[in-house]
């Protein structure tokens, strides 16, 4: 567990460089702030040891964002994006012995990514260009339901609840912006990859990893405060 919270903060630190440390070799400074809202859908599973043979649980997710571009650094643009999203995430189980059973667990969330933003393309006026985003996101649990066809199979994982509500970990992805004269246009893939379990994970445990990953589909609309 030491090591992983290492990790996330090392990668962590390696994405605000992008923002923090260029300031001597600027080309041009930029006061950009956006706001906006996004909508789109999660591919969940969940990392388990041991292994639990899974399909993808298809959830929603929801939120608002907001954006600063500060610097343009040769063709690259650097800036900071932060969310507050509904998430919804769990695991959908594929079971094999034709018992005709099925279970699944959505698991509900509200997250905070906050990232590094850097897009490449054109400037000014309307047009398109590609953006990358990365960096470190909490969530916090509100909810979670199971769907079990057979309540009178027993599993360990059927009826257990979340033990840790607080979860963090790494996202990332890139896509397109399409800037025109109502707005800009985002439409983007992600990737998460959590570093905290929500099952304990102690010896005496049963469960030695349970941690959320999904891959985000996501259209956001930002419209300009400040430009």
């Amino acid at each position: 567990m030491i090591k992983k919270i290492y990790i996330f903060i090392f990668l962590g630190i390696l994405c605000w460089i992008n923002i923090t440390n260029t300031h001597a070799q600027l080309q041009e400074q930029k006061q950009n702030f956006s706001i906006g809202v996004s909508g789109g859908v999660n591919l969940g599973n969940v990392d388990f040891s041991p292994r639990i043979k899974q399909g993808y649980l298809v959830g929603p997710q929801m939120g608002f964002t907001a954006r600063y571009i500060s610097e343009k650094y040769f063709s690259m643009i650097c800036g900071i994006q932060a969310e507050v999203n509904y998430s919804q995430r769990g695991w959908k189980e594929v079971i094999e012995d034709n018992s005709g059973d099925s279970y699944q667990r959505a698991m509900n969330y509200v997250e905070i990514p906050l990232m590094a933003h850097l897009a490449f393309g054109k400037e000014y006026g309307n047009g398109a260009r590609f953006i990358l985003n990365l960096g470190p996101q909490i969530s916090f649990l509100l909810n979670e339901k199971e769907t079990h066809a057979m309540p009178s199979i027993e599993k360990e994982q059927y009826g257990k609840a979340a033990e840790n509500g607080f979860d963090y970990g790494l996202i990332g992805g890139g896509g397109m912006e399409i800037r025109t004269g109502i707005g800009h246009f985002l439409i983007e893939g992600r990737y998460y990859f959590g570093l905290s379990d929500f099952f304990n994970t102690k010896k005496k445990d049963y469960f030695s990893r349970s941690a959320h990953t999904y891959i985000c589909g996501k259209i956001t609309y930002l419209f300009d405060i400040t430009k």
